[in-house]
């Protein structure tokens, strides 16, 4: 994962405008912001999708996502935003090293654009999905 441009971020080879450091998680603004404030959070811990991440690693973003979330919000003044978080090149994922985008977005257009292909939950085949997931979990 070093060679990756966050691990090279992180090691100090690529500079960053850095926004937040602690021994598990490291933030700084992204170098192609979609809006004013768009923030990158990543563990330090080599990961390239959340599901290889640590259960500790885990726990130390969504500590500090809240946090930096709040910061965004107290500097752009803007109170609507994203949390993403994609998983693989198939899932628009750029970087193969985990990481969250914050990215306010103003009322003017700026910040993330989604579409959102929903489709109903047919209740028989939701019900034996849940409980293959629930077996999966244990």
């Amino acid at each position: 994962m070093s060679d990756t441009i966050f691990g090279k971020i992180l090691s100090g080879a690529i500079p960053c405008h850095k926004v937040y450091e602690d021994e598990q998680v490291f933030a700084f603004l992204d170098i192609s912001p979609l809006s004013t404030g768009h923030t990158l959070v990543i563990p330090k811990e080599p990961a390239q999708t959340l599901d290889a991440l640590s259960d500790e690693s885990a726990a130390a973003l969504g500590r500090v996502l809240p946090r930096i979330c709040r910061a965004v919000i107290a500097v752009t003044g803007v109170r609507e935003y994203n949390v993403l978080e994609n998983n693989g090149a198939g899932a628009h994922q750029a970087v193969a090293h985990v990481h969250f985008h914050i990215i306010p977005k103003p009322s003017h257009g700026e910040g993330l654009g989604i579409g959102w292909p929903a489709r109903a939950l047919d209740q028989k085949a939701g019900a034996e999905l849940a409980a293959k997931l629930r077996t999966a979990l244990r």
